[in-house]
């Protein structure tokens, strides 16, 4: 079974944005259509929207506060509901491990649920057509018909490519277009590029991927950066982070020797690591990579890979390169972009559960209870998003101050909406036409009443 699903958003940040429409088709394993949902919620208290989402998806301000839809706590609830009713499958969208994976995910973590993980538990896995599309421009370029955007240059933007490649009824930046059109867009490559799809379907178990690449063969990785089109790199697997076994490092056997990389100390190759363009680069096993087994591999590269593969202690000095690059990073400093911070205790799984099917007041009285910062932190922000009533007056004044302070920052780096950004973003619009003068009217009027209320 797969899911192919599709969020739109307040804006670009999973962690600072939120869902505003979810829609998915679930279809068999044949891409047959078997039940589909589409459903909406209301702008959470503490969002900003971004101006130029709204003019992208055509959201308009009585569609972010209507009160007869859902909250977004009750709307993350039906997602998690969902995914154990439609499950085991392989969840799958265009650019979703990168986008909306991390949307949902942010929902789930910021809305407490136990397990932000659903889409890799219980038997489900991970698929990415934008990344199928990408290998078959790389390995069945005639597979499909590739669109030519304003600039001259081919496009892989679903609502570009869908219409040619066949798909009429593309409704783009409505979730459920997108939906359809990225099921139309996965029948024909697994139709007119069946090696690929195969191979794609492999690789969605991250079993599989490490079988593939420690088998220590010479292996294609089709990767895509910036507005060029996708390439390919033939390499292979140079090693293991000990800090986090799902990053191997890829070496690109066409630009290195290993040979002259053995013996050398941690500093030089973690130098291979980062030069530009990379000698060796990082590739995350369970985030269904490109990888596919190479065919008509020249003779040195062929030499190089058998080499390779016998050479363990340079293994080992890879994957403590690859650990050393991020040793110095430092942690997330705000709530949101933790949720990759560490695992909850069992104690808090267990009153998570019970938040999630708790009443109000009782939910109060967990979010006390909870011994992880993290959740306390976000606990008290539903509770203030959902009643307030339920705070001390002293809890729900510090919360109206915490979410203007954001609002208001002038920092032009902030990584959620502030109003500067909206004055931004408005003036753009206009200057762009993106919108006619009575919708860039009412969204003034919104932001207005917003930032008065």
């Amino acid at each position: 079974m797969f899911v192919f699903y599709d969020f739109e958003t307040t804006g670009t940040s999973p962690a600072f944005d939120q869902p505003l429409q979810f829609a998915a088709i679930l279809t068999d394993d044949d891409l047959v259509p078997q039940d589909r949902i589409d459903i909406r919620c209301r702008l959470s208290p503490h969002i900003l929207p971004a101006p130029w989402a709204m003019a992208v998806t055509g959201v308009m301000p009585d569609m972010l506060t209507d009160p007869t839809l859902p909250t977004l706590f009750e709307f993350t609830q039906t997602l998690a509901d969902l995914v154990a009713r439609w499950g085991p499958a392989t969840w799958t969208g265009y650019n979703s491990i990168a986008f909306d994976e991390e949307m949902l995910r942010q929902a789930l973590y910021q809305n407490l649920h136990p397990s932000p993980y659903l889409t890799q538990m219980n038997g489900n896995d991970r698929m990415d057509i934008m990344k199928l599309v990408y290998a078959t421009w790389v390995l069945a370029n005639n597979a499909l018909e590739w669109p030519i955007d304003d600039n001259g240059r081919h496009s892989f933007k679903l609502d570009r490519l869908a219409p040619e490649n066949g798909f009429t009824q593309h409704d783009a930046h409505d979730a459920l277009g997108d939906v359809e059109a990225t099921i139309h867009i996965a029948r024909l490559i697994r139709d007119h590029a069946p090696e690929v799809w195969c191979q794609s379907l492999r690789n969605r178990s991250k079993q599989d991927v490490n079988a593939l690449v420690e088998s220590g063969q010479v292996l294609t990785l089709v990767e895509r950066f910036g507005a060029a089109p996708p390439r390919s790199y033939l390499g292979a697997y140079a090693g293991r982070s000990p800090d986090n076994p799902n990053s191997v490092g890829f070496m690109d056997l066409e630009m290195v020797d290993p040979v002259l990389l053995a013996g050398q100390g941690v500093d030089a190759i973690a130098a291979a690591v980062s030069s530009t363009p990379k000698q060796i680069r990082s590739v995350t096993v369970n985030k269904c990579p490109s990888l596919f087994a190479a065919t008509e591999v020249p003779s040195e590269v062929l030499r190089r890979a058998q080499e390779l593969a016998g050479m363990s202690d340079l293994h080992r000095t890879v994957g403590q390169a690859m650990a050393g690059r991020y040793a110095d990073r430092e942690a997330p400093k705000h709530i949101e972009q933790q949720i990759y911070g560490g695992f909850y205790s069992q104690a808090d799984q267990r009153l998570l559960n019970q938040f999630q099917n708790a009443d109000w007041e009782t939910r109060v009285e967990i979010v006390q209870q909870l011994e992880d910062d993290r959740l306390r932190w976000l606990g008290q922000r539903i509770i203030h998003s959902n009643r307030p009533d339920l705070l001390e007056e002293s809890d729900s004044t510090e919360w109206f101050r915490h979410i203007r302070d954001r609002w208001m920052s002038n920092d032009p780096d902030a990584p959620w909406t502030t109003f500067e950004q909206v004055d931004r973003q408005i003036g753009e619009i206009a200057d762009q036409g993106a919108m006619k003068q009575d919708a860039i009217d009412r969204l003034v009027e919104f932001y207005h009443d917003v930032l008065t209320g």
